[in-house]
Formats: structure tokens, C-alpha cells, sequence
């Protein structure tokens, strides 16, 4: 590597939106100059956790988990995960009401993930539940159990909310239409890419242009990145990884806009005024 080249760490969940969103960068698509990208494929709470050591330049965050992390990145206006009427599910085998939910133990993928903080917020209450890593959500509320403790219902992200019905599991609630119906229409801020502020302003400037450029070149070229994607996509064919993309990797990815600049306040206040986000933040958008 010559001096004037720059690495840029970077993580991502193994999904096939995040995969969508990154690949012309992994495949080396576009004209990166002076930048070298190393991509690291590490689960969201993963990501989460180790942000706060600041190792990787740019990484996934939940924009749960952005509320601890302000002081080292700022969001990329590019890169959003959003629910518009849509988004993480509570499935379960039997059907309940969301006040039956509350005394459920529910398997959730990660403490600081926003669909943690969305049902937290849903729920209006602490509830019982057990870290499961995401993959294996569905097939542990299938078996009722995991490593010995019971489990009644699950929280899942990504892939899962077009596979469940495959386990002939409920849909107890989408949180993204609840969100949808509670904020008069807002989507639900899930995911973003978090730039690590160190990195002073031009090479964020940089950084983010080539992480737009690698989204609209996804967009553009779709069944070639879709193609890449694929390998991603737990038990999904053409069909729904397409359908699952599309659901992530849209207008919004492109740009937050200020709809979803508003959508992501409100979570975050939502989070702090519940008392499950220590100090209000006021997100920075770069």
C-alpha cells in the first residue's frame, strides 16, 4: 500500500440490503482514489458494541445505539435503513395483544438495536427478554426456548420478516406501522452508517460521496448488485431478496431528507423521554 493511499475500515451486517449498498465499493465498481476500503461482515449489535471503541471508519450503527455514540460519529445523510410502513416484527406461535406481550419473554437481537428501542417504546414498558443472535430468532420461538430459557415471542429484523411464515408463527405486531400510525406517517429510523468525526472534514466529505456513489451505482446496475446480495440472503430467492432490498436500499438510502431528519429526532426524543436513552441527543447529519 503506497503512503498516499488511505484504508477505510468499514462493517456491515450480512444481509442483502447492507451487501446491495456496499457492493460497488467491495467489487471495486467505482473510482475510489486515494481511498482503500476493507470491509468487515459483522452482525448490527456487533457493530454496535464495538463502535464504541471507534475502530472502523465508517460502520452500520442502529440509530438506537448512535445515541451513545454521538461524541465519535456522525450520521452519513446517505445510508439509512427505514421502515415506511414497515419494519421489525413481534412474531410468536399463539396470537396475543401487545398488553399479553408485556409479560412475555421476548428474544430480541441486541439491547441497542433500534427494534429494541422501537418495541420498548411500543410496549410502553420494560419487558422480560433474551439476546438471540438475529438469525437464530425464528427458529428459537419455533422451538419455545433457547440455551434453556423459555421464550415466547420474537423480535425479529431483516430476512425474517418475509420468512417467518415458513415456521407458522403470528405476526403480534410491524413496528413500522405502528410507528407509521402514531407519527401521522413518518418511517421508522432504523440503521444508518455512522463516519467516525476524527477523521476531519474532508476525508468525511469524501467518504460519504463515495458511499452515495456506491448506493445510486446498486441502484443503477440492480440485478448485478442484487446478483451479489443474493449470497446474503438466508433462504431467500430472487424474488424476495429483490423485495427485501427494495424495502431497504430506496429514496431513503440515498438521502435522509428532511423527513427523515424529523423521523430520527423524534425516535431519539421518544428514547430519551421513556428513559431508555440517557441524554436527548440532536443528531448530526453529514
Amino acid at each position: 500500500m503506497s503512503t498516499s493511499t488511505q484504508l477505510i475500515r468499514v462493517g456491515h451486517s450480512p444481509d442483502p440490503d447492507d451487501a446491495f449498498m456496499f457492493y460497488a465499493l467491495a467489487a471495486d465498481k467505482i473510482e475510489t482514489g486515494e481511498y482503500r476500503f476493507e470491509h468487515e461482515l459483522v452482525d448490527i449489535e456487533t457493530l454496535n458494541r464495538r463502535a464504541f471503541q471507534g475502530e472502523l471508519e465508517l460502520t452500520a450503527i442502529s440509530i438506537h445505539a448512535y445515541a451513545h455514540l454521538a461524541d465519535k460519529y456522525a450520521i452519513c445523510s446517505c445510508g439509512a435503513s427505514m421502515g415506511d410502513n414497515y419494519g421489525p416484527m413481534v412474531v410468536a406461535k399463539q396470537a396475543c395483544s401487545l398488553e399479553d406481550l408485556k409479560s412475555k419473554t421476548i428474544a430480541v437481537p441486541g439491547t441497542l438495536t433500534s427494534a429494541f428501542l422501537g418495541l420498548r417504546l411500543c410496549l410502553g414498558a420494560d419487558f422480560k427478554h433474551v439476546v438471540v443472535p438475529f438469525d437464530q430468532i425464528i427458529e428459537t420461538v419455533a422451538a419455545g426456548e433457547f440455551e434453556g430459557q423459555q421464550i415466547d415471542a420474537g423480535l425479529i429484523i431483516h430476512e425474517g420478516q418475509l420468512t417467518f411464515g415458513r415456521e407458522k408463527l403470528e405476526l403480534i405486531v410491524d413496528l413500522g406501522v405502528w410507528w407509521h400510525d402514531l407519527t401521522g406517517g413518518l418511517p421508522l429510523p432504523l440503521g444508518a452508517n455512522g463516519i467516525r468525526k476524527d477523521m476531519g472534514e474532508e476525508n468525511i466529505r469524501e467518504v460519504t460521496r463515495l458511499l452515495k456513489e456506491s448506493i445510486v451505482f446498486g441502484l443503477d446496475h440492480r440485478q448485478e448488485a442484487l446478483d451479489y446480495a443474493l449470497q446474503f440472503g438466508r433462504g431467500l430467492d430472487n424474488a424476495l431478496a429483490d423485495k427485501f432490498v427494495g424495502m431497504y436500499v430506496n429514496d431513503w438510502t440515498v438521502d435522509f431528507g428532511e423527513k427523515g431528519r424529523e423521523a430520527v429526532r423524534l425516535f431519539l426524543k421518544m428514547g430519551y423521554e421513556a428513559g431508555v436513552i440517557p441524554t436527548l441527543i440532536e443528531p448530526e447529519f453529514v
